[in-house]
């Protein structure tokens, strides 16, 4: 990112913060760790969806996950995966145009999950139809049932899912966290300002460090 393109966003921040913008949601109490879409579809260059761009963000969701699982945090993961039935209307059409050669299509090898998380059988896994992990989805319920008040965000991407499931998050009371280093984008101008946009209106973005701090002392399961 260049330093002008850092500066439009700095200008960004400033002019938000001056209208009331920007406020700290903190962290809660009972966190949940949901990592989002991180599937063949999009780490998988030879998939129409898939970006090289994620491999420093897989890195660090498996050091999040390590720190999650030893201290009994509750974790989540999604993929985005739909029947050609799902994609009646505006929306489905955008689903189509999005996941040229099937890469989202039910039952899609693309779809599956990155072996490198090594998700375990007691990690549910999300099947979303959209962009949201709550839209559609039981995700609400899990987190209702483990009295979850915290959600730390990862995956991709920044402008989609990310975005999408920090509003929800949001919309529903919870404490969304974006952990910088642990999500991505194939744009990093879509990633940038995506990331500030939810800092001002939806949740925090932080740091990878404070968030494992976080994780290691607050109790877990």
């Amino acid at each position: 990112m260049n330093e002008r393109a850092l500066n439009m966003y700095e200008d960004v921040r400033t002019l938000y913060e001056a209208r009331g913008f920007g406020g700290r949601v903190g962290f809660g109490s009972k966190p949940a760790l949901v990592v989002i879409d991180l599937a063949r579809s999009w780490l998988d260059e030879s998939s129409p969806l898939g970006s090289s761009r994620l491999k420093t963000v897989l890195d660090s969701v498996v050091t999040i996950l390590g720190t999650a699982r030893k201290f009994g945090h509750p974790i989540f993961f999604t993929t985005m995966s739909y029947h050609k039935t799902d994609a009646a209307g505006p929306l489905g059409r955008k689903l189509l145009h999005a996941s040229a050669g099937g890469s989202l299509e039910a039952g899609s090898k693309l779809t599956e999950l990155d072996p490198r998380l090594e998700r375990r059988p007691e990690e549910p896994l999300i099947i979303k139809p959209r962009a949201s992990a709550f839209w559609g989805t039981a995700f609400d319920a899990h987190l209702v049932a483990a009295k979850v008040d915290t959600l730390i965000i990862t995956g991709c991407s920044t402008s989609g899912c990310v975005r999408a499931t920090a509003e929800s998050a949001h919309n529903l009371n919870l404490h969304p966290i974006v952990v910088r280093e642990a999500v991505g984008d194939r744009s990093p101008t879509a990633h940038e300002c995506n990331l500030t946009d939810i800092d001002l209106r939806y949740g925090d973005v932080v740091g990878m460090q404070e968030t494992l701090d976080y994780l290691t002392r607050v109790p877990g399961s």
